[in-house]
């Protein structure tokens, strides 16, 4: 079936186009014409301008524009030759100028099944490339991602607009209120008959109606190459799609005003204004999970209507927010009661300013890069929470998230962090009497190196960002500067080092050297390499860390790391 709305054009006008699609031809054969802009959905005004495409086989020139009035009617007749239209289609060789015809609304004036196919392998196209797209704009989440197949249809034409604004008025003229819905349809059953394509091709998946992207496609994406060749099409796409679309869209608009104005500009673009309002965003139909369902990443909640949502609380219930992060980060504990008192975590990622992160990079130089805006910090919260929670790892339930807002609602966690443990060893003063608690430390250890194998790196390990749960559970926090295939070395100095920061420079050796061994060897039990903690003890993390602890103490848990081999099946 042919996805173009019904004609809207009366047969003889119909046919006076097709005769002078035949005068432009000449000898050549014509291979397909077709309408678009406001004749192809049915918003047209009686003194708008007939746009028509037409494919000719060996036209010479290759490309030529014809300007006819036909029954009081202007019309443009944009004439190319079928290989160049080919290769717009299958490569954007105009910058989709031409194929973009195909991407709206449109009716067939000659050779339907031609027409439907190049739509169908166009559509194909622009699916790989926006699925590209996510891939590079998201490369921890992607993977994650619930996608409606409206959302290609919608970005495809925002994109559009973006690019060329005149095209607003012409191209989306179906999103109208009064045509919307038809429109609407139409237009995306050629995506949905391309994505069945990409499926049977094993490209992607379908998951209860939602389309997901594979991790292989993600990996392939996000090759150097692949993001060089996208950021490429964007110059070639806006320039022709100007130099080809704005002399109709400059006559339209002077046919249907003959008494314009001085405020040509203005005008036009308070028109394309107007339709741009009605355009859906297309992050409606993208979606990411929560321990609560699936969250549309356009989601604009209030904080408070989002936190009484979350604590299933009433209007009325008092709701108390208590700030909970450090320099870095905006964490908040909030605490509602009915009840019974509930409580949530809420992180807002705005970006570091450099007065924030500029002191970090300056200290890690060399050893470590920091995810810095905001919006990637939430990606890699959301991503890498998701894939430890499906691996059976304890940390807390995102239970909402707003993309939009860059924020988040988490479980709060009962519990006592690491860092109060590690004083608790210092205070016992031998292994016998901390046997308890390093073997807490050595399950940290474990823990570890079973996210490590997952070729995951968790970026934050901090002492205070481990919790040991009301029944002893493991629990791991904040992601957001985790990633695959990070810098495991980082994570097992981070912890071990900043664990030195909380024993005293004096008396705490002891303990310290007690920690790194049960670390050491609860790692290496579940299978973690040795080499890591060889690369630790490198000065290129000791220095890094020598900022919180003591030399001693560095020293000390340095001289352990280099000894991990020894270790090994202790």
């Amino acid at each position: 079936m042919l996805i173009h709305h019904s004609s809207k054009l009366d047969e003889r006008a119909s046919e006076l186009i097709l005769d002078f699609c035949r005068h432009v031809a000449g000898s050549c054969q014509i291979t397909a014409a077709f309408t678009w802009s406001d004749y192809a959905h049915g918003m047209a005004s009686p003194k708008a301008v007939i746009q028509v495409i037409l494919v000719i086989r060996d036209f010479q020139p290759r490309l030529m524009t014809y300007l006819k009035v036909l029954n009081q009617k202007s019309l443009i007749v944009l004439a190319v030759d079928k290989w160049i239209f080919e290769r717009d289609i299958d490569r954007g060789f105009l910058g989709e100028a031409l194929a973009s015809g195909l991407v709206f609304p449109y009716n067939v004036i000659q050779n339907e099944g031609y027409l439907h196919s190049q739509e169908v392998k166009l559509k194909k196209r622009l699916i790989l490339e926006l699925l590209e797209n996510l891939a590079l704009g998201f490369p921890e989440l992607s993977s994650e991602i619930y996608i409606k197949p409206e959302y290609f249809m919608h970005e495809t034409m925002l994109s559009r607009a973006r690019l060329f604004p005149p095209i607003i008025y012409s191209g989306l003229g179906f999103v109208h209120e009064t045509r919307q819905k038809e429109g609407a349809e139409f237009a995306l059953q050629g995506y949905l008959e391309a994505l069945r394509l990409l499926e049977n091709e094993g490209v992607i998946g379908f998951s209860d109606g939602y389309i997901r992207i594979p991790a292989k496609f993600v990996e392939k994406a996000q090759s150097p190459r692949v993001r060089f060749i996208n950021l490429s099409k964007t110059a070639p796409r806006a320039l022709f799609s100007s130099l080809l679309g704005i002399f109709p869209q400059i006559l339209n608009f002077i046919f249907q005003n003959p008494k314009i104005s001085l405020n040509f500009q203005r005008e036009i673009t308070e028109r394309n204004a107007d339709v741009m309002r009605h355009i859906a965003d297309p992050q409606k139909y993208l979606f990411v999970p929560t321990s609560r369902g699936l969250v549309s990443m356009a989601d604009k909640s209030d904080v408070k209507v989002s936190a009484r949502k979350v604590l299933s609380v009433s209007k009325d219930a008092s709701v108390q927010v208590k700030r909970i992060g450090g320099v870095l980060n905006d964490v908040y504990l909030i605490k509602a009661s009915n009840d019974a008192e509930r409580r949530v975590v809420f992180k807002s990622f705005r970006d570091w300013s450099s007065f924030k992160w500029f002191p970090l990079a300056l200290w890690t130089v060399g050893t470590r890069t920091f995810a810095v805006l905001g919006r990637s910090r939430l990606e890699r919260e959301c991503a890498i929470n998701e894939i430890l929670i499906s691996k059976g790892f304890n940390v807390p339930k995102i239970l909402h998230v707003s993309h939009s807002q860059r924020s988040i609602f988490m479980e709060y966690i009962e519990g006592a962090s690491i860092d109060k443990l590690i004083k608790k060893i210092e205070r016992a003063k031998d292994a016998k009497r901390a046997e308890e608690d390093l073997q807490v430390i050595m399950r940290v250890g474990e823990t570890i190196a079973k996210v490590h194998a997952l070729n995951i790196s968790l970026g934050d390990t901090k002492p205070e960002n481990i919790i040991v749960g009301k029944n002893g559970e493991i629990y791991l926090l904040d992601f957001e500067q985790a990633s695959r295939k990070g810098d495991k070395a980082w994570d097992v100095a981070e912890f071990l080092y900043y664990a030195g920061h909380y024993v005293s420079s004096l008396s705490g050796k002891q303990a310290a050297e007690l920690i790194a061994k049960s670390f050491i060897s609860g790692y290496l039990s579940a299978g973690g390499s040795v080499s890591v903690f060889k690369k630790a003890a490198n000065p290129k993390y000791t220095r890094i860390f020598s900022v919180f602890t003591s030399p001693i103490i560095m020293f000390a848990v340095s001289g352990i790391c280099k000894k991990a081999d020894q270790l090994k099946g202790d």
